[in-house]
């Protein structure tokens, strides 16, 4: 899938879902079929520029709009990187508080 399909797909789905809208309510928005939302959103088609002035009019946008980079898009890998050491260091109080306990067990 290319950058710009998949920038597409993501920020409809995204857009979408803070709208509070089903694939289904969207796409009778859109004067679309079900079926069709899906596909864009999957990467799959790649809408017409009717369709897509069509989509950003659902949500209230000018059609680029639709193609912006989201802040939290363009620090996914920072992101991703704090959730990593988040779990690794609660992993590893984990694996030190269990240790702990073992000692303590053998000692008695």
């Amino acid at each position: 899938m290319t950058s710009i399909r998949k920038l597409l797909a993501t920020n409809i789905k995204l857009f979408r879902n803070e709208s509070g809208l089903t694939q289904a309510k969207l796409a009778e928005l859109a004067g679309t079929a079900t079926h069709y939302i899906a596909m864009i959103e999957g990467g799959k088609n790649f809408p017409s520029p009717e369709m897509i002035e069509r989509i950003a009019g659902v949500f209230g946008k000018d059609a680029p709009e639709l193609f912006t980079i989201t802040p939290i898009q363009q620090n996914w890998q920072e992101v991703l990187l704090l959730d990593i050491e988040k779990l690794i260091q609660t992993r590893l109080l984990e694996l030190k508080t269990n240790n702990i306990l073992k000692k303590a067990e053998i000692t008695e």
